[in-house]
């Protein structure tokens, strides 16, 4: 990430944050009183601020993992008085965190340089022990005044890099210091979160050394990177004492516990696709290298890669390498059907799509892209059924209304089309494409049903446009 798009990010993350922040900090400072409710509330403008100015990884083979591993741990837990929501924001930083209310925010650069599913798992459960200990919560009651934009600029630095030069550079620049007290928990709460996490990593079935094995890789791969240390490492007490007494807490427990092996099967898969899609690609190439000439993963990894450097032949070699050894795997049968439509094989592309769609239908992704085959090739009624089912597992996904909105159009239905359009350009974060479709659309707004999807877009839009200044 660029230091002029980090800066904007934060400039715009404090801006938009100090138009959604409500009276709630102050009444806490004032009377002590910050609840449930107010956490809740607090949860969805930041969940709202993130999703508006972050990019997020939708695909539901990494969205739906990372839920999996939330929900594993929670289901652990007494009764919560809300439901834990995930999101993975494509930022290489070796990051995690989790805000009031119970959203949890994974940074693909996280999941990337880990090694187990009970590391990553360790992490979650930390930043979920944060969350049910109120740590945030009992800060504002005790009267330590804490907004929506000082969250915003602590994110926004983790961001740039976690702490690195960026990262404080462009909260400098945003007029935010002291803002990373937000997330940078005193050593009272960091122990708390540790040893509650520790609990509830054990309480889930994972192995327990997750929680420290993720705490001293992360440490050892952010000191290579010229001390960017992640936020829940950096505060005192200071890493080394914390690892201490985590394998104190772990020499405790049966060793039935500890002797717990990680199934890293769905792990691998994850870390894969990320690696293929978004990682460096000479690092990408050596990941994968390293694993078995037995492994699936490895070539699907390469076949991804291998695309998206415009490596055809090789791409195409190693796509047919994933599916002899694993010829019934969905993820694979998904990724090769994509790359056979983008190379024009219509005819292979169904049939690799249509297998992987009857082995796990609702893979979002592979439904994308089965309904602009279907598109394609003029079965219209079948192709916008399909559209729908999509959008109604990412409402919020600029490329899926785009493509859906030009087949309403296409199919004579264009109020509809020019709508989806104007939601591609919200969910874009283009205003004047968003106002130059809804123009469009408005005239052509003429039943009760499509007035009201006119007014629902443009409340929408309004409350977006906060977001924006």
């Amino acid at each position: 990430m660029n230091f002029r798009y980090v800066t904007k990010l934060v400039c715009s993350l404090m801006c938009s944050a100090a138009l959604l922040v409500c009276p709630v900090p102050s009444r806490a400072a004032l009377f002590g009183e910050f609840t449930l409710k107010d956490e809740m509330e607090m949860g969805r403008e930041f969940d709202a601020l993130v999703r508006s100015s972050m990019p997020l990884v939708e695909d539901p083979e990494v969205r739906n993992y990372v839920q999996d591993i939330v929900n594993r741990i929670v289901g652990t837990l007494p009764p919560q008085p809300y439901k834990f929501r995930t999101s993975v924001l494509l930022e290489p930083s070796l990051n995690a965190f989790a805000t009031p209310g119970g959203f949890v925010f994974v940074h693909t650069g996280l999941i990337q340089n880990l090694n187990h599913e009970s590391e990553l798992a360790g992490v979650l459960a930390h930043e979920i022990a944060h969350v049910t200990q109120r740590h945030i919560a009992k800060r504002m009651e005790r009267g330590q005044v804490v907004s929506l934009a000082t969250l915003a600029a602590a994110v926004a630095g983790l961001a740039a890099g976690g702490g690195g030069q960026a990262g404080g550079a462009a909260m400098v620049a945003a007029g935010a210091a002291g803002s990373a007290a937000m997330l940078n928990y005193s050593r009272v709460d960091e122990s708390d979160a540790d040893r509650f996490g520790l609990r509830y990593l054990t309480e889930a079935g994972y192995n327990p050394a997750g929680l420290s094995g993720a705490f001293r890789n992360i440490q050892e791969l952010s000191w290579g990177r010229a001390g960017a240390i992640p936020t829940y490492l950096s505060t005192h007490p200071g890493i080394t004492e914390r690892l201490s007494l985590l394998e104190a807490h772990l020499k405790s427990l049966p060793r039935a516990q500890r002797d717990r092996r990680d199934d890293d099967r769905r792990f691998l898969r994850v870390r894969t696709l990320i690696w293929a899609r978004y990682g460096d690609a000479q690092h990408a190439e050596q990941v994968f290298s390293s694993m078995s000439a037995k492994e699936p993963m490895r070539f699907l990894g390469m076949g991804i890669l291998s695309a998206r450097r415009n490596r055809v032949p090789e791409a195409r070699e190693a796509f047919d390498r994933a599916l002899r050894l694993a010829p019934r795997d969905e993820l694979i049968l998904r990724e090769a059907g994509i790359f056979q439509y983008n190379m024009g094989d219509a005819g292979q592309a169904r049939k690799l799509l249509e297998t992987a769609l009857r082995l796990d239908p609702d893979d979002y992704m592979g439904l994308f892209f089965y309904a602009r085959l279907l598109d394609d090739s003029g079965q219209s009624d079948k192709a916008l059924q399909t559209y729908g089912k999509v959008l109604r597992h990412v409402p919020e996904d600029a490329e899926v209304h785009t493509y859906y909105g030009r087949s309403l159009g296409k199919n004579n239905q264009p109020f509809a089309g020019y709508l989806h359009l104007a939601y591609a350009a919200l969910y874009s974060n283009d205003g004047r494409r968003a106002d130059s479709w809804l123009d469009k659309a408005r005239p052509l707004a003429v039943t009760e049903a499509e007035k009201r999807d006119l007014t629902h877009f443009e409340e929408k839009l309004s409350a977006r446009r906060k977001l924006w200044k």
